[in-house]
């Protein structure tokens, strides 16, 4: 994955709105959502949510399709994949990773 491309989807997620959308598409798994129904499940509003979802999509991070008069949103976990493999892939210098890492002092 393009350092450009990964740049531009962590940008994406470092939004409180927009990792919550995100997250709740993951769990939906391939049937994705409407913005309806991820509207009311997440307490957002439909403008808010539609500018989130605008932004998400062009991250690369959704995928957006239509049934019937529905648009339906998925994470694209293609791009998921490659943003974890990305950030991952120097990990224990290249070697196996078999001790737990230490907790976040952040979290």
């Amino acid at each position: 994955m393009e350092e450009k491309l990964v740049i531009r989807a962590l940008a994406a997620l470092a939004q409180e709105v927009r990792l919550r959308v995100f997250r709740a598409l993951v769990v939906a798994g391939p049937e994705g959502m409407t913005p309806g129904t991820l509207g009311e499940q997440l307490g957002v509003a439909p403008t808010t949510l539609s500018f989130h979802l605008k932004e998400l999509t062009q991250a690369g991070l959704l995928q957006q399709s239509r049934s019937g008069r529905n648009l339906i949103y998925r994470a694209d976990y293609a791009c998921m994949g490659d943003l974890l493999a990305y950030l991952t892939e120097n990990c224990c210098a290249g070697a196996p990773c078999t001790a737990a890492p230490p907790s976040c002092t952040q979290c």
